[in-house]
């Protein structure tokens, strides 16, 4: 009786995990429907962006010219109705999720792709949406996202896509090598690949967080007085006293680095948290929509021992252009809480935070979306100085957690 009973389980397990929808691009020409029905579409949007999706040699490839982008909040996708393929009365079954899969190549890094499930009747398009940070231009990566209660149900259009969001300026390509979807028993497909990042994450509390580490380094860079130092950049408070500020602007960019060369060995344990502290903001409020708002972004370039009495544009910059020192694609976007001494947390992806433990991040930028001046109090105002909140561990923790 037991071993009837164990093979049922086998045969649901199996069923559920069924490859049941895969494109390898390997047919003579890439499958091609404008509604996305019966082949694949592709569009943009926020943005001034032109795009391209083609299938050659074994794969397809997004493509993405953005050189006539202002803004950078541009996404561009390719979308396509899978449920044809699938039998969508196993998602009635405890346990059965959607799981896509796909193993990408990017022409520029680090940066984010992001997957996502969505039917006709889906309102949200931020639920059952992962973004995953691709670190190198050199390999291909495989990731993978699983749902969580994705309501879908047979008579439905499900759709699965992928995009790339807010890259950048320049030209930009994808290359895909297959795109899979399964109906897969949660309890049994395992965890998803490519270490999947909400899209907008929840910010935790920083109680939650061992580690809480001042600013080493901050300064203003100023793009129009390219060989000015602005260590003394402030104003004078109520008292006539003054105060040293951090401001972001239409021509001003923040910079940031932390000294965090004892933890370097250590392996990110989550997200970390970014700390500043308002002291004042002026933006418009006839502009909803990703505008008057601040842009977190990587170092990845520029001069490492730059001192913030010191740093300026073109010394920081050692002759490289500005989107080569600092990603053109953010970490996040987030709006600046009003008010002087208030608390804004920008979420940093444990992706970042690991680059910075290993240094290959340089430190964090903070640059204006849209038109805003914003200023923040800087590391001379100790108890308001910018912070890291963050967790670490050993590296062989996670070997041992999977035993």
């Amino acid at each position: 009786m037991k071993n009837k009973f164990l093979i049922i389980i086998f045969m649901l397990n199996l069923v559920c995990m069924k490859a049941q929808f895969i494109d390898n691009f390997e047919n003579d020409g890439l499958q091609y429907d404008p509604a996305g029905l019966n082949g694949w579409t592709y569009f943009a949007g926020d943005g001034i962006v032109d795009i391209d999706f083609k299938q050659r040699d074994g794969y397809a490839t997004l493509y993405v010219d953005a050189t006539k982008d202002k803004r950078g909040i541009w996404w561009a996708l390719i979308r396509r109705a899978v449920s044809q393929e699938l039998d969508l009365s196993l998602l009635e079954k405890e346990n059965c999720e959607l799981r896509v899969e796909a193993r990408i190549r990017a022409s520029s890094a680090p940066k984010r792709v992001n997957l996502h499930f969505n039917t006709q009747r889906t309102t949200d398009f931020h639920t059952h949406l992962m973004e995953y940070d691709i670190p190198d231009t050199s390999g291909w990566h495989t990731i993978s996202m699983t749902t969580k209660n994705f309501d879908a149900r047979p008579g439905d259009t499900v759709y699965v896509q992928m995009a790339m969001m807010d890259w950048g300026p320049d030209k930009y390509s994808v290359d895909i090598d297959y795109i899979k979807v399964d109906v897969v028993n949660i309890n049994e497909a395992g965890e998803d690949i490519g270490e999947p990042i909400p899209y907008h994450p929840p910010v935790p509390d920083i109680s939650e967080f061992e580690y809480h580490l001042a600013v080493s380094e901050d300064a203003v860079i100023d793009l129009t007085y390219t060989d000015y130092n602005f260590n003394r950049w402030g104003s004078a408070d109520e008292k006539g006293n003054f105060v040293n500020l951090l401001t972001v602007s239409g021509s001003q960019f923040i910079i940031l680095k932390w000294d965090l060369q004892k933890f370097k060995n250590k392996i990110a344990d989550g997200p970390a948290l970014l700390e500043l502290t308002t002291y004042s903001l002026q933006n418009s409020p006839d502009y909803k929509k990703d505008f008057g708002m601040v842009r977190i972004s990587e170092i990845l370039g520029g001069a490492s021992d730059w001192k913030d009495e010191t740093v300026t544009l073109d010394n920081f910059l050692e002759g490289k252009s500005i989107d080569r020192a600092i990603n053109t694609q953010m970490i996040i976007d987030y709006e600046v809480k009003e008010g002087k001494g208030e608390k804004n947390y920008f979420v940093i992806s444990r992706p970042v935070m690991q680059r910075l433990i290993d240094g290959k991040t340089k430190g964090i930028a903070v640059k204006p979306l849209g038109a805003v001046v914003a200023s923040f109090y800087s590391s001379e105002n100790s108890e308001c100085a910018p912070k890291l909140h963050f967790n670490l561990r050993e590296k062989q923790d996670r070997h041992n957690q999977k035993k």
